[in-house]
This record gives structure tokens, sequence and C-alpha cells, in this order.
């Protein structure tokens, strides 16, 4: 009996041990394949100076009076977990001390950065129903401007960043006051907020936001974190209007999932760059697994790089899925290794991201384009 046992565990550690090295392998194979496209250029140095991250997330389910929801769905959702505990908490946490822990949180990793100085913490508005109001049922997250202006407003490292949806019947007087608020931009997400940016009955909206020289920061690809997408919105071409126009637009996560007339998305937005003098777009998310060789690509790409954005997509560089090892092939084994020595998330972003080619210009674009001064 004592033999048969350990010839049965013996088994166990076997199979374990070839399934792990099979993974492995595997997972080598995957960063190869999509990952590795040569050194898009050698790494500079890093700015001197702070930098500012201007794609960050906060959340909450509507403790210490935040206004602040998740849908039912997506909390039923794998996602919403992952989302929760990425932020450090837990939805104990949140009832005990408030939605507003999130962002105290925020403030104290980055005050313990030594590379970034700031944030700018995005709000998330809903989708607007026949009635005007915000349609719970059809919104699949809600974070209010007003719980994020009042939050930031307690620590000088964070920055506001408003959502407005032009579909609102007071859209214009919200934009105005979120200004008055301190609001350094506003935020889209087009196929979760249900709003086109192509539609001409908003061109009000764009031509208030050129007043207030308020920059609108908008999604662009498909969007795969959320149950309930219309990912047709979030094509960069929907974009022209508010360009043509002279919005400042910075498009988001720079179009890397998607197509749309059977072209991907990021050809389809580089190739507005040459036409559109007020585009920008952010580098948020770009060394995560499932977008590696998109940052090397957009490095490349002569055209675009004096319009790259410094931004993180926080708090999804906190999580497993922007390991510095998935970019083995662009990376020496000592450059991994010191990135892993990073505990602070944005560190770790900042140095991986400096490591794969992004030049200082690009850092320090955030703070110009927003007119953001870091102490």
């Amino acid at each position: 009996m004592k033999a048969r046992t350990i010839v049965r565990k013996l088994r166990q550690f076997l199979f374990r041990a070839v399934a792990g090295m099979l993974g492995v392998g595997i997972l080598l194979l995957v960063v190869w394949y999509f990952g590795y496209t040569g050194p898009a250029r050698p790494p500079e140095p890093f700015p001197w100076e702070k930098v500012i991250d201007m794609h960050c997330h906060t959340a909450g389910l509507g403790y210490g009076g935040s206004g602040c929801f998740i849908s039912e769905q997506l909390q039923k959702s794998w996602r919403f977990a992952f989302f929760i505990r990425s932020f450090g908490v837990s939805r104990d946490a949140l009832e005990e001390h408030g939605d507003a822990v999130i962002i105290q949180k925020i403030s104290e990793q980055i005050r313990a950065s030594e590379y970034v100085g700031g944030a700018v913490i995005l709000a998330m508005d809903g989708v607007i129903g026949s009635g005007g109001e915000v349609d719970r049922e059809a919104t699949e997250m809600y974070v209010p401007n007003e719980f994020v202006a009042r939050e930031v407003k307690k620590y000088d490292n964070l920055y506001f960043g408003a959502s407005v949806n032009p579909y609102r019947p007071d859209a214009l007087e919200r934009v105005r006051r979120a200004v008055g608020d301190g609001a350094v931009l506003v935020k889209w997400i087009p196929s979760i907020m249900q709003i086109d940016p192509a539609d001409e009955r908003i061109i009000p909206f764009y031509r208030e936001v050129i007043r207030l020289d308020l920059p609108l920061l908008c999604h662009t690809g498909d969007e795969h974190s959320f149950p309930r997408v219309k990912n047709v919105l979030s094509d960069p071409k929907r974009l022209l209007l508010p360009l043509n126009m002279g919005v400042t637009v910075i498009a988001a996560h720079l179009a890397t999932t998607g197509q749309n007339d059977g072209e991907d998305n990021m050809t389809r937005l580089i190739n507005l760059f040459p036409t559109c003098p007020t585009l920008y777009a952010d580098i948020s998310s770009l060394t995560q697994i499932n977008k590696l060789g998109f940052l090397s690509r957009a490095l490349r790409e002569e055209d675009i790089l004096e319009r790259l954005m410094y931004g993180t997509d926080y708090p999804l560089t906190a999580t497993g899925l922007c390991f510095p090892c998935y970019h083995a092939f662009n990376l020496t084994p000592k450059q991994i290794i010191a990135l892993y020595r990073f505990k602070n998330a944005w560190d770790r972003d900042a140095m991986l991201k400096q490591a794969l080619g992004v030049p200082p210009q690009v850092f320090r674009r955030s703070a110009q384009v927003l007119k953001i001064t870091v102490d």
C-alpha cells in the first residue's frame, strides 16, 4: 500500500512538472510570436523630473456616499473581483472605509514613487436614457465627477479627469462646472457610454471643450473589460468630426485592439496623424500581455512619436497582466531582474517602458498637454 502511494504521488508530481513546463513553453512561444519585434530604439535616460500619469482609474460601489456603482452583471463577472483586488482593496474594505479609500491608496503609492509625481484620476459618466438621466440598467460603471473632484482636492499629487456624456441635456453646463472644479481633461469610453463621436448632434459639446481648452481623452479600439459593448463606436475614424473642428483628442490605448472595415484600428488611427494636428495618443496598457508588440510598433512610427503621451491604465499595471518577463525577447535578463525589484507599480511601469525604448519626451508630454506643473 505504501509503495502504491509513493508511485501515485510520483506520477502526480511528474504530471504537474510536465504540465508546468508545457505551460511555460507555450507562454514563451506566445511572447515570442506576439512580442518580439526587435528593439524599437535604444533606451534613453529617464527624465530627471517626475512625470504625470494621465490615465488612472478608480471605482466604487456607493460606499461613503460616493455615488459610484457597478452593474449587477459586471459584479457577477470574474472581471469584478479581479478589478477590485487590483486596487489593493476588498468589498469589505470599501464598505468599512468608503470608496474614497481607493483614491487615498493611489495618492500614497504615487507619493512613494521615485519617477511618477502625479496622476489624473478619471471619472466615468453613464449611459443617458431618453429622460436625460443616467440609465442604471444600461450603465456598466459609474464614477461621478463630483466624487472624483472632491476627493482629489485632498491630495497635491492627484488631478481631476472629468467625464461628461454629451447626450445629457445639461452637458455644456456640466463640462463648465468640471473645469471650474479643476478638470484637466474629459474622458469617454464610447463603446460602453453609447456615445457616437461622429454624431453631429454633439457639435455644440465639441465647440464648448474647444472654448474651454479641455482635451478629450477617448477610448479607441475594442473594449474587452466590460460584458456589454458596442465596439464600432470606438473606431478611430469616428473621431474625425471633433478633430476637424480642432478639438484636442487623446486616443486612449493607441487603438491597439480590434478592426473596422477589414483594417486594424491601430493602422486606422496612425493614418489620421499626418492630417490631424490636434490628435495625440496615450501608451497606457501597451505593456500588457494581450498587447505585446504594439509599443515597439508605435515607437517605430516617426509620424506619431511626437504625439504620444505617458499613461498607465492603473490598476491593471499592478497586476499579472504587465509582468516584465513577458518582454523577455526585447529585454536582457539583467533588465528583467532589475525591473522586478521595483515594488511600486508606477516605478515598475515607468522603468519597463523606458527599458523598451520610450523616449523622455513621451514621459514629459502628459504634463505639457494637460498644463500640469509637478513640484
